[in-house]
């Protein structure tokens, strides 16, 4: 996710650009906030700034989503694979406290250099790439081409990290396959209607983070919230489509329990849940609330 440069002056003897409901123009500015503490940003201009920065992916170029996608896909890699190292060495195990709070600290750490990396993360675009769409600033033909060329971005780059750490793993020393079978079993092992439900809720909190995280001012706030609400994510065990991409590959390229079809029936599953979280959780009801007069 980008901040976008506005460096195009306006015609002075020209119409001036029309805002939407939201308060941004038609060309992606934001038009005059309503006055606001210096200490916190107001829901409309986190809003606003939401709408600028999504034009703003729908306009690049595609190739440059695809690579920031496959950026995205290898970066995040780095949450399982700890997960994995943390398993190896630790005396516990899932259901021991301390070692569950441990996974989900590091399982933050792929998003962490993802989100502040400015990479293109499909579930931060649940939100991101919905709210101008709701706004009838862009057409759900803009959303399908910038959502279908992150999401492949992501997933082929999930699929080459866990290629290239297989070939390392016999020289690893830190990591046995047994514990990349325990992280996928987490997720493969549920009922289908769970799958999808579970996608819901980690989509939900994916774009609540978009949201914060535009709201934030500083790189140390954004930092915590990344880390409060991922960490959420791996200690509840929801199935987030992107990294759980790498944690369900480890295992089908590991060990003979985890299957083409688990690994299919998740991602599929996953991926139509985030989607649905992020949309209608947050881009849809945070819209709502604030067109309507949120201060």
């Amino acid at each position: 996710m980008r901040d976008p440069s506005h460096d195009a002056s306006t015609d002075a003897t020209g119409p001036a650009p029309t805002a939407s409901a939201s308060g941004v123009t038609e060309d992606g500015t934001a038009a005059d906030p309503p006055a606001e503490s210096s200490d916190q940003k107001s829901s409309r201009t986190i809003l606003g700034s939401l709408i600028e920065t999504g034009l703003h992916e729908m306009r690049r170029e595609s190739s440059g989503l695809l690579l920031s996608g496959l950026s995205a896909g290898l970066d995040i890699g780095f949450g399982p694979l700890m997960m994995a190292v943390v398993l190896t060495l630790s005396p516990g195990s899932y259901g021991d406290l301390g070692t569950e709070l441990l996974l989900a600290v590091v399982y933050s750490i792929g998003f962490i250099f993802v989100i502040l990396g400015r990479s293109e993360l499909f579930t931060e675009h649940t939100t991101l790439a919905v709210v101008p769409v709701i706004d009838g600033q862009a057409s759900p033909r803009q959303l399908a081409r910038l959502w279908g060329l992150v999401y492949a971005g992501n997933v082929a780059g999930g699929v080459a990290f866990t290629l290239l750490v297989s070939l390392l793993l016999p020289e690893l020393g830190v990591v046995s396959p047994a514990a990349f079978e325990t992280i996928a079993n987490k997720l493969v092992s549920h009922s289908l209607t769970w799958l999808f439900v579970g996608g819901v809720f980690a989509g939900w909190l994916m774009g609540l983070l978009a949201w914060l995280v535009t709201a934030a001012q500083e790189t140390t706030s954004r930092l915590i919230l990344i880390v409060v609400v991922t960490a959420t994510i791996g200690l509840l065990h929801l199935p987030h489509s992107i990294a759980g991409n790498v944690e369900v590959l480890f295992g089908l390229f590991t060990s003979p329990a985890i299957g083409v079809v688990d690994y299919v029936a998740f991602l599929g599953l996953a991926t139509a849940g985030n989607a649905v979280g992020g949309a209608v959780f947050v881009a849809l009801l945070k819209y709502g609330h604030v067109v309507r007069g949120a201060s």
